[in-house]
């Protein structure tokens, strides 16, 4: 490790058991998974609670008030950007739950931002319906991603 010149970070570091502790690395929590078919144990991967939220955070830093000035499909534009990309890195294991908490969150937030441009009182479930951010504005459905992989459904 010296001659390559890194070190270990011992506070990161520790001895994991891996079918009864679960560790996280390069954003996916490892551990042990149950199929939600037979019920059966298997080792496997998922993204991390972390990488869920971080997301949440750079969705809401770009649904941000200050950015209401910007046009609607620009803001559209930057998050299908940012899902897509999400999306093709944590593609691998049970990922149905996390792309389902990232839609609603995005639906959400969008829809808050949109009330706040142009001035809604309510909370704009009747002007902004879900169906609204996928037809018109073209906003990316994360969750139908899961169909399309046989390994990410769970």
């Amino acid at each position: 490790m010296k001659q390559i010149k890194l070190s270990v970070n011992e506070e990161k570091t520790r001895v994991c058991r891996v079918p009864e502790d679960t560790f996280d690395f390069l954003g996916y929590t490892f551990g042990r998974y149950y199929s939600p078919k037979t019920g059966r144990a298997y080792l496997g991967t998922r993204p991390s609670r972390k990488s869920v939220r971080r997301v949440i955070e750079r969705l809401h830093a770009e649904t941000d008030r200050r950015t209401g000035l910007l046009d609607t499909a620009v803001i559209v534009q930057r998050i299908n950007r940012l899902l897509q990309g999400w999306a093709g890195y944590f593609c691998l294991g049970p990922v149905s739950k996390s792309y389902r908490a990232i839609d609603r969150y995005t639906i959400r937030r969008l829809r808050r931002w949109l009330c706040c441009k142009h001035k809604v009182g309510s909370h704009g479930y009747t002007r902004f319906p879900d169906a609204y951010f996928y037809t018109r504005l073209g906003l990316v459905c994360l969750r139908p991603l899961t169909r399309t992989r046989p390994w990410a459904t769970a």
